[in-house]
């Protein structure tokens, strides 16, 4: 990130704020200077109207006695400093203009920039979500003191994980008595969905004084 990008937005508008300033007090001085400018002219137009070219020699090349030459000197002199003034001062402004419109620009590109990457992180938020997941079978019915009943399974638990038997590999209610048969005295980590609450649960397959190792009836879920 460059050090544009990393400044802070009250430092941006301090920086606006202050460029504007600039520009008002360049335009202050240029008033002033516009204002000095028309009062040398002044001077001159009361000098029998000579301008900043007419000569002060008469025809026969003597200093002119109907004008103030000094006055028509100092006059043309601070003129000529003047609108060399103005011109700088123009060219201040000039640039202090461009630099609040490029100040613009950059604040307007770094809004869009920041837009872009909230709605992308945004984006990539909601994709990265976990799905809510899927049960592939249900519990029609537990035995009581089964090992189905004492792990916590109840009827309409709905199963999303039974050992290593989920949504994605399961085929058929086979999977689960394979698993079954081959962890009897082993834990299994089961997770149901329960009145839309994730539930996990312990069972161990064992023999018990009813049929099966689970004492519990799995039917699939039609999909």
């Amino acid at each position: 990130m460059s050090d544009k990008e990393a400044m802070p937005s009250g430092g941006a508008s301090q920086a606006r704020a202050d460029t504007i300033s600039d520009i008002q007090e360049l335009m202050r001085r240029k008033e002033e200077i516009e204002a000095q400018i028309k009062a040398n002219y002044d001077v001159l137009e009361g000098q029998k109207g000579v301008g900043m070219n007419e000569p002060l020699v008469d025809c026969e090349g003597y200093p002119r006695a109907d004008v103030d030459l000094y006055q028509v000197r100092t006059a043309r002199h601070n003129i000529i400093c003047l609108q060399n003034d103005h011109k700088a001062v123009m060219k201040q402004v000039e640039e202090a203009l461009h630099q609040l419109h490029a100040r613009d620009k950059e604040k307007q590109a770094r809004d869009m920039a920041e837009a872009h990457r909230e709605a992308m992180s945004h984006r990539l938020g909601q994709s990265e979500s976990p799905s809510p997941p899927q049960a592939f079978a249900r519990v029609n019915s537990v035995s009581p003191d089964s090992p189905a009943g004492i792990a916590g399974l109840q009827v309409d638990d709905e199963i999303v994980e039974f050992g290593s038997v989920n949504a994605q590999n399961f085929q058929s209610l086979q999977n689960i008595s394979s698993v079954v048969q081959h962890s009897e005295g082993k834990p299994l980590n089961v997770t149901v969905m329960r009145r839309g609450q994730r539930h996990q649960l312990r069972l161990v397959p064992t023999r018990w004084a009813g049929k099966g190792l689970l004492g519990c009836k799995v039917v699939p879920l039609q999909r």
